[in-house]
C-alpha cells in the first residue's frame, strides 16, 4: 500500500465543546506531523473553529451546523474544489451531509464516520445506508461501542473497528503538587477530589457533590476534603446552586474551561468521573491516568477498557450517590490502595492509549478506506 501524503478532511457540525472535538484536533495534529494535508470544515460559530485556528490548522467555515441543503450544497461545492482523499465525519448532521453531498459523485472522497459517544443508533433503513453503504469503514472510541453497533444494528463487524483516544503521554504526568496548586492558588493542605470535563448532566457532576458534601470532613485526617471540578458548560448555573444549597461554597472551586488542564489534573489527590450515559473512554479518565491519580468512575460507554476495577481504578454504579461516596472514601482514607490504583492505571494508559498509537490505527483505516475508491491512487 502506498505511503504517500494523504488529503483528509475532518466535518464537524457541533457547536458544543468537549473531547470529542478535542480528538478531532489532537488527531489532525497527529497526522499533519505526518506530512499529510489536513483540513477541519465546521460552522464558523462552532468554538473548534477558533480553537483550529489558535493551534495553526487549516479551517473552513460552512453552514453545516443543520441539516439543511445548503449545507449539502456548501460541502459539495468544496470538496469539488478541493483535492480530498478522505471525508472523516463526526457527529449525526455532517455525517448526513457528507453522505448526501457525495451522491451521484463516482470519484467522491471515501467517507470514514466516527462514532464517540454510545448514544443507540436507529436501524431504519435510512440510518443503514448511512452507515454501511455511503460510509467506506466506522471507528468507534471503544470496543464496547463497536460491539453494540455489531450485535444491536447488526452492521458488518469487518467495516468497524475500535480506535481509542490517544493521549499525549509526554504532556501528561504526574507533577510537582505543592508547585501546582500554588501557581493555581488551590489550598496546598487539602485533599482534593477533581474531576475535568464539561458541565452536562450525564457526567454526573449532581451525584459526585452530594457525595462529597456527605464525606466526614476529618476523613483525610488534618487535611480538609476540597473539590475541584474544572469544565464549563450548559449545567454551570445548576451545579453552582447545588452548591449553594449544600453550603459548602468555601469547600468547591470551579475555575470554568481552561486552555491546559495538565496543572490542573497534577494538583489533584484522586479524580472522579461518575458519567451514566454517552461516553466512549473519555480523555479525562485517560488524563487522568497518565498523571498518576486513583479514580472512581462508572461501566458506561468502554469506560472499563481503561478502568479495571480493583486494578486500575474503582467502578461503581451509575447514579448512584452511596455508592459512589463509598469509593470516594474508601481511597481517600487508604493511601497505599491510592498508589497502587494510580500506578498500574498509568502504567496501562502509556501501553493502550498513547497519542502515537491513536493515529498510526487511524492512519491504516484511511489508507484501507481509498482501496477500490474511483479515481483514489492507492
Amino acid at each position: 500500500m502506498s505511503d504517500r501524503p494523504l488529503n483528509i478532511v475532518h466535518t464537524e457540525s457541533s457547536c458544543g465543546w468537549g473531547g470529542q472535538e478535542i480528538r478531532i484536533l489532537t488527531e489532525a495534529e497527529g497526522m499533519a506531523r505526518r506530512g499529510h494535508r489536513l483540513t477541519l470544515l465546521c460552522p464558523e460559530e462552532a468554538p473548534i473553529y477558533s480553537e483550529a485556528r489558535r493551534r495553526g490548522l487549516d479551517v473552513v467555515a460552512l453552514p453545516i451546523a443543520r441539516k439543511r441543503l445548503p449545507g449539502v450544497r456548501a460541502l459539495r461545492r468544496w470538496l469539488k474544489a478541493h483535492p480530498t482523499d478522505i471525508v472523516n465525519t463526526h457527529s449525526s448532521t455532517d455525517s448526513w451531509l457528507a453522505a448526501v453531498a457525495c451522491l451521484g459523485w463516482r470519484a467522491a472522497p471515501a467517507l470514514v464516520r466516527t462514532r464517540h459517544v454510545s448514544v443507540p443508533v436507529s436501524n431504519d433503513l435510512t440510518t443503514r445506508w448511512l452507515y454501511t453503504r455511503a460510509t467506506r469503514h466506522i471507528v468507534t472510541t471503544g470496543e464496547r461501542l463497536r460491539e453494540t453497533l455489531i450485535r444491536d444494528n447488526r452492521f458488518p463487524a469487518g467495516m468497524i473497528t475500535s480506535v481509542p483516544t490517544g493521549i499525549d503521554t509526554g504532556r501528561f504526568q504526574p507533577g510537582d503538587k505543592a508547585a501546582v496548586r500554588r501557581q493555581l492558588g488551590l489550598p496546598e493542605d487539602a485533599f482534593i477530589v477533581g474531576i475535568v470535563a464539561t458541565l452536562r448532566s450525564w457526567k454526573g457532576h449532581q451525584y459526585l457533590i452530594e457525595a462529597f458534601a456527605a464525606l466526614p470532613e476529618d476523613l483525610a485526617g488534618e487535611r480538609p476534603l476540597h473539590l475541584l471540578m474544572v469544565g464549563g458548560g450548559p449545567q454551570e448555573e445548576n451545579i453552582r446552586g447545588q452548591i449553594r444549597q449544600l453550603g459548602i461554597e468555601d469547600r468547591v472551586t470551579l475555575p470554568g474551561n481552561q486552555q491546559d488542564v495538565v496543572p490542573w489534573m497534577q494538583a489533584m489527590d484522586l479524580f472522579a468521573l461518575p458519567s451514566y450515559a454517552n461516553e466512549g473512554v473519555p480523555q479525562g479518565i485517560l488524563q487522568a491516568m497518565l498523571c498518576g491519580l486513583p479514580i472512581v468512575s462508572t461501566p458506561i460507554g468502554s469506560i472499563t477498557e481503561a478502568i479495571h476495577h480493583g486494578e486500575t481504578g474503582l467502578i461503581v454504579a451509575p447514579q448512584d450517590t452511596a455508592a459512589l461516596g463509598e469509593a470516594l472514601a474508601r481511597l481517600v482514607s487508604d493511601e497505599a490502595l491510592r498508589k497502587s490504583l494510580a500506578r498500574a492505571a498509568r502504567d496501562h494508559a502509556r501501553e493502550h492509549f498513547s497519542l502515537e498509537r491513536m493515529v498510526t490505527r487511524m492512519e491504516a483505516i484511511f489508507r484501507q478506506s481509498l482501496q477500490g475508491v474511483p479515481g483514489q491512487r492507492q
